[in-house]
């Protein structure tokens, strides 16, 4: 697995229950608030920063998605997608990355079609199980806590890059 991890250009990532644990929050006024892990932002910048691009499919839209993606500089954005399998066929025409060479990150049965056509499928821990019996790779973190963190390191260290990133941080 890790000569196909070390292959991947390209991570997309489901966002809730993956960037987040899933809850779906309002406020009195009916505005969504979504909590992100800041450790997966990082990972997520450390990745770009690597030369490894990222994207979102989202079914949903939210403002605070919004944020989040231009803070992270996130430009590859589909949100309130119905058919994240086209999503995905627009994303390998548009980025000219090949099937092969993306991974994908979701979390619950509308995930399962793109996680099949994509070269690395990942859910995170606490995924459905038929998610996990369809995924190449489950996290040991659950969404929201962490699991993009977990991804974006085991794709940085099967390229060679984590102990640069490190070094890094030491000097």
């Amino acid at each position: 697995m890790n000569s196909k991890l070390a292959d991947i250009q390209l991570l997309l990532l489901d966002v809730d229950g993956v960037l987040t644990d899933g809850s779906i929050t309002y406020s009195d006024s009916g505005e969504q608030i979504k909590t992100f892990n800041s450790r997966d932002g990082l990972g997520l910048r450390l990745l770009m920063d690597s030369g490894i691009k990222v994207g979102i499919i989202t079914g949903r839209s939210s403002k605070a998605l919004g944020y989040r993606c231009e803070n992270l500089g996130i430009t590859l954005l589909f949100e309130g997608v119905k058919d994240k399998s086209a999503a995905l066929e627009t994303i390998i025409l548009e980025t000219g990355i090949p099937a092969g060479n993306i991974a994908f990150v979701g979390d619950d049965l509308i995930d399962l079609l793109v996680m099949k056509k994509v070269g690395v499928s990942f859910c995170v821990a606490d995924a459905p199980q038929e998610v996990k019996q369809h995924s190449q790779i489950v996290t040991i973190r659950e969404g929201g806590h962490g699991a993009v963190r977990e991804i974006c390191e085991s794709i940085l260290k099967a390229k060679g890059f984590w102990e640069k990133i490190i070094a890094r941080y030491l000097s």
